[in-house]
C-alpha cells in the first residue's frame, strides 16, 4: 500500500476523504502526518497532536476485505490489529469496545471509520510518546513511519473476521470494566454480552459499533 508523508495535517481523516473524492487518490492508499491539528475522534471530539505520536488515515476497497467482516465491526477489526503490532513493543495494551486502545486502564489512542462509496476510510490517533490532547501516552521510543509500516504489513494480510474476533473475544472481559456511549448516553458494559458479529446485547438491546 502507498504511504504519503505530511509534516501537518487538520485532520488525515477529513484530508484523505477529499481526496478520494476528488479523485486525486485512489484505495489502497495511506496517509500520515507528524503533526494532527483538528484530527477526528469519536462523537464529534478532537484527537491531535505534535511530533512522535502517531496520526495516519488509510483507505481500502470493500471488495478486499474479508468475507466474513461485517461493516458494522471493521473498527474492532482495524483496532485489533494495530493492539497486535503494539504488543510486540510494550506491555498492557488491550482494546476497549468497540474502537479505543488502553494501556492499563488509560486512554492512547482511537479509531474511526467511514464508508465511502465502494471505500472504507479508517483513521487511527495514538499517542506514542507525549500526550496534548488529555489521554495518556504510551512512551515509547518508535518512529511512527516505522509503526504505520509494521500495521499496514500485517493489514495486507487481512485475516479473518474470526481469527480476530477469536482473541478479542477473551480480551473484551476488560472492557466490562467501563462504559461506552449509546446514542449519546454512557452506559455501563458490566453486563454487556459479545455477540459472534462484534455487536453486544446491552440492556436487552443489540448495540453495534457505528465509529
Amino acid at each position: 500500500m502507498e504511504i504519503v508523508y505530511f509534516n501537518e495535517l487538520a485532520s488525515t481523516q477529513t484530508y484523505l476523504i477529499e481526496a478520494l473524492k476528488s479523485n486525486r487518490y485512489s484505495a489502497p492508499i495511506a496517509v500520515i502526518t507528524k503533526r494532527q491539528t483538528q484530527g477526528i475522534g469519536s462523537r464529534e471530539n478532537q484527537w491531535e497532536g505534535g511530533d512522535g505520536n502517531l496520526f495516519f488515515s488509510f483507505a481500502v476497497n470493500l471488495d478486499d476485505l474479508p468475507e466474513d467482516l461485517m461493516l458494522n465491526s471493521v473498527s474492532i477489526y482495524f483496532s485489533y490489529m494495530m493492539k497486535e503490532v503494539l504488543a510486540e513493543y510494550t506491555d498492557d495494551i488491550w482494546l476497549k469496545w468497540p474502537n479505543d486502545l488502553y494501556s492499563f486502564k488509560y486512554k492512547v489512542g482511537g479509531t474511526i471509520t467511514k464508508k465511502l462509496d465502494s471505500v472504507l476510510v479508517c483513521g487511527m490517533g495514538i499517542n506514542l510518546q507525549k500526550s496534548s490532547n488529555g489521554y495518556e501516552a504510551l512512551n515509547l521510543d518508535i518512529e511512527a513511519n516505522f509503526l504505520l509500516e509494521k500495521y499496514l504489513e500485517a493489514l495486507v494480510e487481512y485475516p479473518s473476521w474470526k481469527q480476530v474476533f477469536s482473541k478479542y473475544a477473551i480480551e473484551f472481559e476488560r472492557s466490562k470494566k467501563f462504559f461506552t456511549h449509546v446514542e449519546g448516553e454512557s452506559k455501563s458494559l458490566e453486563n454487556a454480552i459479545l455477540s459472534n458479529d462484534g455487536s453486544l446485547i446491552l440492556d436487552n438491546k443489540r448495540v453495534y459499533s457505528l465509529r
